[in-house]
């Protein structure tokens, strides 16, 4: 199955799953509440506008204002940072978005979740601009998180984000979908950190159970990681 603009879809969408997605003008549509939204596959001149959309989306999100020494960044501030991440996981060619960059997931294949030293060299000018002096204790949240990541096989979840503007209109679940169902299909796991708790409910929707919730060091938010097994 392709898409006319944006490449190839997993071919391990099957008759069953078609049923619930349709071709609609080249893009994947998932009928969510009957209301069909497309799902497709970043490309690069498209970065700006999703990462755009995550910044609106997290920026009070309460680690990401903690990693600003507990002050509420602009979108702008925190374009540098979305940006960054999004560039990384787009070599695993699972960073999707809705047509009017609504919503964006970022996702990252089974062995491939951990941010590599090469990367973080990469990006530490980037994130010293950012975070000044604080970069170094906001290192220290990341190797707190990698630390009690999953070893078992999965598909991580690092960003799920809907531009506030649009929120409750079933974007979110449409970027769900279709990863829920390859990982059902593989027959692997699923794991994300949950960062704010009013979303516990969303996630559970998709039988994802809290496995722990981990306080960050220095004064920091809770987490709840949360994991779903295939059906």
């Amino acid at each position: 199955m392709k898409t006319k603009e944006y490449g190839e879809l997993d071919p391990r969408i099957d008759d069953h799953e078609k049923s619930n997605m349709r071709q609609e003008g080249g893009d994947l549509l998932i009928h969510c509440d009957r209301i069909p939204i497309g799902v497709k596959k970043v490309i690069p001149n498209e970065i700006t506008a999703v990462t755009m959309a995550l910044a609106r989306a997290f920026q009070n999100d309460p680690v990401i204002v903690h990693l600003g020494g507990d002050r509420r960044l602009t979108v702008e501030q925190l374009m540098p940072l979305f940006d960054t991440f999004i560039r990384i996981q787009m070599y695993g060619g699972l960073v999707f978005t809705t047509p009017g960059h609504e919503a964006a997931a970022l996702w990252a294949p089974p062995g491939k979740w951990k941010i590599g030293i090469l990367q973080i060299i990469r990006y530490t000018p980037r994130f010293l601009r950012l975070y000044g002096n604080r970069f170094f204790s906001n290192l220290e949240m990341l190797y707190d998180i990698e630390r009690v990541h999953p070893t078992e096989a999965h598909y991580y979840l690092e960003f799920l984000g809907t531009d506030p503007q649009h929120q409750g209109k079933g974007f979110g679940r449409a970027l769900m979908e279709p990863m829920i169902k390859r990982a059902d299909q593989e027959g692997m796991g699923i794991y994300l950190e949950n960062s704010n708790e009013k979303n516990n409910a969303f996630y559970a929707k998709f039988d994802f159970k809290v496995r722990r919730i981990m306080k960050y060091s220095r004064n920091g938010p809770s987490t709840w990681l949360m994991w779903r097994d295939p059906r």
